[in-house]
């Protein structure tokens, strides 16, 4: 009986292994979403920073350019990059929690199997197949 309790209790564990390895991958596939918004705002302001405040600039939405000021597509352009700052740092955090349960799971894997030899040797077992 304790040993299928030990057995179902790794199981779970196991999922919520793969569960929060999943979404820490997630994260980060997101986070070098927004790395990358991120440098093409800071270059786009880069670029407009050194344009006279008398030029033509054009914003395009789909296939239309559209002629704005450059004070606004500057503004709109350290907005994004504010906005991609701030996800990127709320990411991160998230990113740590979620590392730190991955942790704290593992832990718990292995207290589960130093109390249950008998389990560790099958699931041995079954990996050496």
């Amino acid at each position: 009986m304790a040993d299928e309790t030990n057995r179902a209790a790794f199981v779970e564990l196991q999922a919520r292994m793969i569960e929060t390895t999943g979404k820490i991958k997630q994260l980060q596939t997101q986070m070098r979403t927004k790395e990358s918004e991120k440098k093409r705002a800071y270059l786009t302001l880069e670029e407009l920073r050194q344009l006279p405040d008398d030029t033509n600039t054009y914003k395009t939405i789909g296939k239309v350019f559209i002629l704005e000021p450059r004070s606004l597509l500057a503004n709109e352009q350290e907005q994004k990059l504010n906005d991609s700052e701030t996800a990127i740092s709320s990411m991160q955090t998230s990113k740590e929690y979620l590392e730190k349960q991955l942790g704290e799971l593992e832990n718990n894997i292995r207290e589960l199997l130093q109390q249950d030899p008998v389990l560790a040797r099958q699931i041995l077992s079954m990996t050496a197949q």
